[in-house]
């Protein structure tokens, strides 16, 4: 009785450390992939104007009556970087302070804008006074929003100075706002884009690097 006990209770002990020497296995292997996981950047609609394309001029009016144009060659010579937003979207509510600080810590001349549609006016200008944007041009446009084909908040479009759709999609952190700056700087649309050109690269050098051992 007493030797099946001691029996029991050492193959009870290897189970326990084979078991952890499997978790610390998997640890490992899910650190790995971590690192080789691309981020992600803006989530970009497949609908709507395309990237690279000429947008057209949009004449609007600011919740403050303030006349502001977006879209075509801009008289200011300032890149737009628009962010559309609502009251009642928690998620904008934290990248607010977020787009300010990006935009204004850029090298590049560009213009914030916020956008949005829907509810009274008074709720906008009380949601910018909280949000402490009153200095920035908030506007009220549906047009804005069918042109761009926003259905889902927070939504970010970047025009350049000579109109230029340089980036747009769906933004829930700094590095998504972040990558469609970056895809202006580089010309690539999307972070799944710039991956595939750095395998393309991969896939040309090894080749030629045959060749020369061969």
């Amino acid at each position: 009785m007493l030797e099946a006990l001691v029996v029991s209770n050492i193959v009870l002990w290897i189970l326990i450390v084979v078991l952890s020497l499997l978790v610390l296995a998997l640890s490992r292997q899910l650190g790995i992939l971590h690192e080789r996981v691309a981020p992600a950047g803006a989530l970009m609609p497949t609908s709507g104007p395309k990237v690279g394309e000429l947008t057209e001029e949009i004449a609007l009016t600011s919740i403050h009556n303030q006349s502001l144009a977006v879209g075509g060659a801009a008289a200011n010579g300032l890149a737009s970087f628009i962010l559309f937003i609502s009251p009642t979207c928690p998620v904008c509510k934290s990248l607010v302070p977020t787009a300010k600080s990006l935009v204004s810590s850029e090298s590049h001349r560009m213009q914030l804008v916020f956008a949005s549609d829907g509810e009274q006016l008074e709720q906008h200008q009380r949601y910018a006074k909280d949000l402490d944007i009153d200095d920035y041009s908030y506007v009220l446009s549906e047009a804005l929003g069918r042109a761009f084909e926003v259905s889902k908040l927070p939504f970010a479009v970047l025009i350049d100075a000579d109109g230029i759709l340089r980036g747009k999609g769906l933004v829930n952190t700094r590095e998504h706002m972040e990558s469609l700056i970056e895809s202006m700087d580089s010309g690539i649309v999307t972070v799944q884009e710039y991956i595939g050109s750095i395998h393309n690269e991969q896939e040309s050098i090894e080749p030629s690097a045959m060749e020369h051992t061969s």
